[in-house]
């Protein structure tokens, strides 16, 4: 017999077995589950229009769905906020020019809270700043961050070929997680977060589950379905800046929806009621 032969057989033994393994099928739901594969009297999911992509000259538009945080326009969304004072009454010092916002004087925090929900902002540091070199570098180039309620912040900071601590840098975690990936681009290029946010969740006063967040740092994932400290369910969303120059567009968020939530809404027009498979 050819010396090859034995190996010949058993790849082709091999290949043989693997053609043979059935194809892999989705996992059936319960057998509690009130609507079975295939159901067509299931409710639709809510239609949604995407939204747009942004470039680096103009912001894309928001989803359908979303509530507009800032478009370029003004804050009359936001508030001032201090983490030691009111200062809600007090007038914005953010300046507004060419679509984009300014961080100026106090933090801003929305006036309207949120549980869990989809938050997207594109924000830009300052490529005058990193111009100085080591005049200004690690944590004082374009420092701020995202916070939800009193859940941990999310770093804003010119990462870009600007080493500092992993749990400090854009889009960390502080203090507690640095991103998966550094996905920073160049100073002075517009740059997105996407966070989805899961508020925790209690039974009475007993915390059966904390926060969690996920994050997409200019499309990348850089954390994912990470648990959080912090007690708020409906929270407000805050931007703090830190020091340096840091600007802000394009600012929504949208509450994230449930499977079947359109239970007992007629089905649309035209919907298809009859089985796809064959009796």
């Amino acid at each position: 017999m050819h010396r090859f032969a034995p190996l010949f057989f058993a790849l082709t033994f091999c290949i043989s077995a693997i053609a043979a393994e059935p194809t892999p099928k989705a996992p059936a739901p319960p057998s509690n589950a009130k609507y079975k594969h295939g159901d067509r009297l299931r409710p639709r999911p809510t239609v949604v229009t995407p939204p747009t992509a942004s470039t680096q000259a103009e912001a894309g538009k928001p989803p359908s769905d979303a509530i507009v945080l800032f478009d370029g326009g003004d804050l009359s969304a936001w508030q001032p906020w201090h983490p030691k004072m009111d200062r809600s009454q007090e007038p914005i010092k953010w300046v507004i020019q060419d679509g984009y916002a300014t961080a100026a004087g106090s933090a801003l925090e929305t006036k309207a809270t949120f549980g869990d929900c989809h938050v997207h902002l594109e924000w830009r540091t300052s490529p005058e700043e990193a111009a100085q070199g080591d005049a200004r570098i690690d944590q004082h180039r374009g420092n701020s961050g995202i916070e939800i309620g009193d859940h941990p912040e999310i770093q804003i900071l010119d990462s870009y070929e600007n080493d500092t601590y992993p749990d400090g840098q854009a889009g960390s975690v502080y203090g507690s997680w640095p991103p998966l990936v550094n996905a920073s681009r160049k100073p002075g290029e517009w740059q997105t977060y996407d966070i989805i946010y899961i508020a925790p969740r209690f039974d009475g006063k007993k915390k059966m589950s904390n926060a969690v967040y996920t994050l997409l740092h200019n499309g990348l994932p850089v954390h994912h379905h990470v648990e959080v400290s912090g007690n708020d369910v409906e929270a407000h969303v805050r931007l703090r800046p830190h020091g340096g120059e840091i600007r802000y567009r394009n600012i929504w968020v949208r509450p994230l929806h449930a499977y079947d939530e359109n239970e007992g809404k007629p089905l649309p027009k035209g919907a298809r009621t009859d089985s796809p498979f064959k009796k």
